[in-house]
C-alpha cells in the first residue's frame, strides 16, 4: 500500500504544473477570514518569523529574491516573514526524523500518513481543534470529512492539503489497440470485464506481430490496486487486514481470504498464465514506460495530460476507464499534511499562514510556481505563463490545488474533475479512527514481513499457490490476534462516538 500511495504522490508531483483555478489571483478570496484580510503583528508589534520544513528538490537558486517578495506580502497580510527549509528527497526521511526526535525548532512541517500517527503520539505536533476557531476560512474551506480523517485520539493535529484527497482507480488503454478489439471497453469497470479486453488486445497484437506480445506489464510490486480499491487497511501498513468500503460496516477482515479479492487474484493468475502479463513480472524492478494496458490512480483527463505523454510514444492516445468506486479514507487524505510544532512560539500565526496558503491565490502561486517575473508571469487573461522549470518546491506538499492559477497552456481545468471525485467519494466506515499499534506491533511487523516475502508472486499472478501459503504463514505469525485487537479498538471507537 505504501508503494500505491507513493505512486499517487508521484503523479501529483508531475501534475502540479497543471493544477488550479483560472483567473488572475486576487490578494484574498471571497471566503477569507478577517485574520487574512488585514495586517497582524506579533504580541509587541514585531514581525513574527516562521520556519516551514518541507521536502522537494532542494532550495531554489533564486530563493533569497523569492523570500523577499513573499515576506513583503505576508508582512502586509498577517505580520509574518517565512523561511522555507526545502530538504531533498534523498535526505528527507533521515533529516525529518532528526528534527522531530531532537525537537529542533520549526513552526510548520510537512508530513503524511507514514509518520503522522507516530509523531502525534510522541507529542511532536500541536493540537489544532481550538486554534481552528481562529481561522474560520481555513476550517470552512476544507471539507469536514477531511478534517475527520486527520483525527488522532480524538484530536486534529494536521491541516490536510485539499486536492486529490480521494483515490479513484482507472484502467488505462492504448486507445488504438483497444478500439481494434471492437469491444465496449469504455463500459468495462471491473477486472473481469477488463481482462476480456486485455485478451482481445493480446489477440490483436499476436496477429500483427506473429509472436506473443505482452499487453499488461507489471513489475514486482504487482497490482496493488486489486486490494487498495476495496479495503481500508486501517492505517496499519498491513494490507492483509482491512475494512471494506462497500458495506459500510466497521468490520475487520482477513483481506486475502475475501471472495472479491480471491476472484480478482484468480483473474490475474489467468492473465499471467496466458501470457498477457510479462513473464518476468515477479522479478522486474520497473515496468516499461509504454504499457498497452495498465492501472493508475487519478482522474479522467489525466489520460491526456499525464498518462499518455508519460509513455513517450509519439501521437499516442490513451483512454481512462474508472475501476470501481472513488474511495476516501484516513490514508488517502493524509497523503499530504502540514502540522504545527508543539514547541512553536507562534502557533496562531503558523495556522494563519496555512489559512492564507489555502485561501489566497497570490500566496499559493508564489509557493507553487516561484518568483513572479523570474519563474513565471501572469498573462493578460489572468493565467500563468511559466518562464522556466527551475522552481524546485514540491507543490503537493503545500496546500490545496483548487486555488492555484491555471497555466496558459491548459485547455481545461482538470481539478474540477478531482473536486467532483472528492465530493462523491465513498467514505471508509472508519474515517477518523486511529489505530494504537503498540499492543500488536510485533505481530503486525511479522505479518508485513510475510506479505513482503510473497508479494511479488501473489500480486503479479505468477504463483497460483501464493495466496493460500501466504495466509497460512500470516496466521502462524498472529494474523487472527491482530484482527481481534483491531476490531476491539474499532468497537470502542464506535461506542465513543
Amino acid at each position: 500500500m505504501k508503494k500505491l500511495i507513493a505512486l499517487a504522490l508521484a503523479a501529483v508531483m508531475v501534475l502540479g504544473m497543471f493544477a488550479g483555478c483560472s483567473g488572475k489571483p486576487a490578494e484574498t478570496n471571497p471566503g477569507e477570514s478577517q485574520s487574512a484580510n488585514k495586517p497582524s503583528d506579533g504580541a509587541n508589534g514585531e514581525i513574527v518569523n516562521l520556519k516551514w520544513v518541507t521536502v522537494g528538490n532542494g532550495k531554489p537558486a533564486n530563493y533569497d529574491a523569492w523570500k523577499a517578495a513573499m515576506d513583503a506580502y505576508l508582512e502586509e497580510k498577517i505580520g509574518v516573514h517565512l523561511d522555507v527549509d526545502v530538504i531533498s528527497w534523498g535526505d528527507w526521511d533521515q533529516r525529518r526524523n532528526m528534527i522531530v526526535s531532537t525537537n529542533e525548532p520549526y513552526d510548520i512541517m510537512f508530513t503524511n500518513n507514514g509518520t503522522y500517527y507516530k509523531d502525534v503520539n510522541m507529542g511532536a505536533f500541536a493540537k489544532l481543534d481550538d486554534l481552528l476557531a481562529q481561522t474560520p476560512a481555513l476550517k470552512d474551506f476544507i471539507p469536514e470529512n477531511h478534517w475527520e480523517a486527520c483525527r488522532v485520539n480524538g484530536g486534529i493535529y494536521g491541516v490536510p492539503s485539499y486536492k486529490d484527497s480521494s483515490n479513484t482507480f482507472f484502467f488505462i488503454y492504448d486507445q488504438e489497440m483497444a478500439d481494434a478489439t471492437g469491444l465496449d471497453y469504455k463500459n468495462a469497470h471491473n477486472l473481469a470485464d477488463a481482462s476480456k479486453v486485455v485478451e482481445a488486445m493480446y489477440g490483436v497484437e499476436t496477429a500483427n506481430h506473429a509472436a506473443n506480445t505482452t499487453v499488461f506489464y507489471l513489475h514486482q510490486g504487482g497490482l496493488d490496486a486489486l486490494y487498495g480499491s476495496k479495503y481500508d487497511d486501517v492505517s496499519s501498513g498491513c494490507p492483509a487486514i482491512g475494512v471494506s468500503y462497500k458495506n459500510g460496516e466497521p468490520k475487520v477482515v482477513s483481506v486475502f481470504e475475501q471472495e472479491d479479492i480471491k476472484a480478482d487474484l484468480a483473474i490475474l493468475q489467468d492473465m499471467y498464465a496466458k501470457g498477457y502479463i510479462n513473464s518476468d513480472a515477479n522479478i522486474l524492478a520497473e515496468a516499461p514506460k509504454y504499457n498497452p494496458f495498465g492501472v493508475a490512480i487519478g482522474w479522467p483527463s489525466a489520460a491526456d495530460t499525464i498518462w499518455g505523454p508519460n509513455m513517450l510514444v509519439k501521437d499516442l492516445k490513451v483512454t481512462a476507464v474508472q475501476w470501481g468506486e472513488t474511495v476516501l479514507s484516513n490514508a488517502t487524505v493524509q497523503g499530504s499534511l502540514n502540522c504545527i510544532s508543539a514547541s512553536s512560539a507562534h502557533p496562531e500565526k503558523a495556522l494563519q499562514l496555512l489559512e492564507l496558503v489555502n485561501t489566497d491565490s497570490k500566496v499559493r502561486d508564489m509557493l507553487f510556481y516561484g518568483l513572479e517575473g523570474d519563474n513565471f508571469e501572469y498573462t493578460a487573461d489572468g493565467k500563468v505563463h511559466k518562464l522556466n522549470n527551475e522552481w524546485s518546491m514540491a507543490g503537493y506538499t503545500q496546500g490545496t490545488f483548487f486555488n492555484v492559477t491555471t497555466l496558459d497552456t491548459d485547455t481545461s481545468n482538470q481539478w474540477d474533475e478531482v473536486k467532483a471525485q472528492n465530493e462523491n467519494a465513498t467514505e471508509s466506515p472508519i474515517l477518523g479512527f486511529s489505530l494504537n499499534k503498540e499492543p500488536i506491533s510485533d505481530k503486525l511487523d511479522a505479518i508485513v514481513a510475510v506479505f513482503t516475502e510473497w508479494r511479488a508472486a501473489l500480486m503479479t499472478g505468477s504463483d497460483p499457490t501464493a495466496c493460500d501459503k501466504m495466509v497460512a504463514a500470516m496466521k502462524d505469525a498472529g494474523l487472527e490476534d491482530v484482527i481481534t485487537e483491531v476490531q476491539a479498538q474499532i468497537d470502542a471507537w464506535v461506542a465513543s462516538k
